[in-house]
């Protein structure tokens, strides 16, 4: 009997890296790496700053091609993503409803209640018309946050999650993530 198509996709890894090595400058940032992510884990990267671990994740998204080994993303994969830092200039008037419209799926018609419903989800629906270079540490980390989950993700990437936010909000974003994870069963990097 074949196996079921729909479980040998769930159980298929959602991103998966073989060997990956990448040079930047002739410098080697990665060297032979071996990461795979399934449905429903949490895997930390964990290293100092300039280790490479933005690098791996852009690798892994496939921003960045790889000097050797291969990468592989299931077919159906949808991935949210976190970055580490956005730059938003001063002079453009964007706030984070419209940010929050911008770039997904079905082309930046988001109604205003996903939108509204993603910020709640997050804890952060009182920014809804406030400009984004307005938003504090935690606020912007927050709605790039809900952006990620209007992605409805399979896989959550968060790069440095924490970065440029107080320090009483580091274990609340810790925990808000570990229950988005649980409630929506999506694996987090």
């Amino acid at each position: 009997m074949p196996a079921d198509p729909a479980v040998s996709a769930a159980a298929a890894p959602l991103v998966e890296a073989r060997a990956v090595t990448l040079r930047l400058g002739g410098w080697p940032v990665l060297d032979d790496v071996d990461l795979t992510v399934r449905i429903g884990e949490i895997v930390a990267l964990v290293g100092p700053n300039g280790a490479g671990k933005t690098t791996l994740i852009s690798v892994l998204l496939g921003l960045v091609a790889p000097d050797s080994g291969a990468v592989r993303r299931r077919d159906d994969v949808r991935i949210g993503y976190v970055p580490q830092h956005l730059s938003v200039d001063e002079t453009l008037p964007l706030t984070a409803k419209r940010f929050l419209q911008l770039g997904v799926p079905d082309g930046g018609g988001q109604d205003a209640g996903a939108v509204r419903a993603a910020l709640e989800e997050v804890g952060a629906s009182h920014v809804l018309d406030k400009p984004v270079q307005a938003l504090s540490g935690g606020e912007m980390k927050r709605m790039l946050l809900a952006r990620a989950l209007l992605r409805d993700p399979d896989l959550l990437v968060l790069d440095e999650p924490t970065a440029g936010v107080d320090v009483a909000g580091p274990a609340d974003l810790y925990a808000l993530v570990r229950a988005i994870r649980v409630r929506r069963g999506c694996a987090i990097l």
